[in-house]
């Protein structure tokens, strides 16, 4: 039987060497870890559909931001759950929010952890939109004033990145624009450029308590049938300024993350969002698949799209799993 000179089986042929010729290296150092801080005291509260996330009151979220910062991860990015919501979700960029006060609590106990802070609306206004509600729709440019300031009282309270996630046009240049002025010229934005109105988010807006009261999202975030849109999304970001670029959800939108790392030279992070993640608990459960495997190769498949860095629930397990 004839065979081509070249035999693709010689480099697979044992461990040492498909180590040698792996071309796509995930490492701890790739990973941020999502967290939900509660407003009160003894809080840890398991989220249904999302198994081993917790809604946490700050002294546990304190707690597993040291146990994630002994996993080698290097950062967290967090989401508030406040006492009180209201139509302008003040909470978000009170100085004494739930956000702003976990920050200190974090940067107090665990100084080298980097914190990263969620910045929208949604989890603070009891109508559950990103922003100020006007004739029915999120208005644009009224929002914007809100998100500055939420973004200001984050990095004054001593967040290390902000991460604007709520679509609204301009945000980006809004948020950079006050920081500058205020002398965080150096503080990091990490864009939510490419996010889309997706069916992935269900688990997370249990989470969050973010589920919007009337509507939908459509709105400001994207179509996911879009492509071409997406790359003019994070155009505008790079424009405006942005540190990083987000591309959320990520594992039916791998292409949009090869699309944005080849057009652009900025780091490049993948949220590896909550609908995702629950799929894979439900079905290691049922055990329909080996739980462990699968959340190695779908994490690894975003790196092999071009993410720089993952946002995962799976984070802490992953680790572990690297540092076997």
């Amino acid at each position: 039987m004839y065979f081509p000179e070249y035999r693709a089986r010689r480099l697979r042929r044992n461990e040492n060497i498909r180590r040698m010729v792996r071309e796509t290296h995930l490492r701890v150092d790739d990973l941020i870890y999502p967290m939900f801080s509660a407003f009160g005291k003894g809080i840890k509260k398991e989220i249904p559909s999302m198994p081993g996330i917790y809604q946490q009151s700050i002294e546990n979220i304190v707690a597993e931001a040291r146990e994630v910062y002994e996993l080698g991860i290097p950062a967290v990015i967090l989401f508030g759950i406040p006492e009180c919501k209201d139509a302008m979700g003040q909470d978000a960029y009170s100085e004494t929010g739930i956000i702003q006060e976990t920050i200190r609590a974090i940067k107090a106990e665990v100084p080298e952890l980097t914190v990263i802070t969620d910045v929208c609306m949604c989890e603070y206004t009891d109508h559950g939109h990103c922003g100020v509600i006007k004739d029915g729709d999120v208005d644009n440019d009224e929002t914007l004033k809100l998100l500055a300031a939420e973004a200001l009282s984050h990095a004054r309270a001593g967040a290390d990145i902000v991460a604007p996630s709520d679509m609204m046009d301009g945000r980006v240049a809004a948020i950079r624009e006050i920081l500058d002025a205020n002398g965080f010229k150096n503080l990091p934005v990490m864009s939510y450029a490419v996010k889309y109105a997706s069916a992935y988010y269900g688990p997370f807006r249990d989470a969050a308590e973010s589920t919007p009261q009337f509507g939908d999202r459509r709105s400001y975030q994207m179509d996911p049938a879009n492509r071409v849109e997406a790359l003019r999304e994070a155009e505008l970001d790079v424009q405006e300024c942005a540190d990083f670029l987000m591309v959320k959800p990520a594992l039916a939108y791998l292409d949009i993350l090869r699309d944005l790392k080849e057009r652009f030279n900025l780091p490049l992070v993948a949220y590896n969002v909550s609908g995702e993640y629950s799929m894979i608990k439900a079905a290691a459960a049922k055990g329909w698949i080996d739980g462990e495997r699968v959340m190695m190769e779908t994490l690894l498949g975003m790196k092999r799209a071009g993410a720089d860095l993952i946002i995962t629930y799976h984070a802490k397990e992953a680790a572990r799993v690297l540092k076997k």
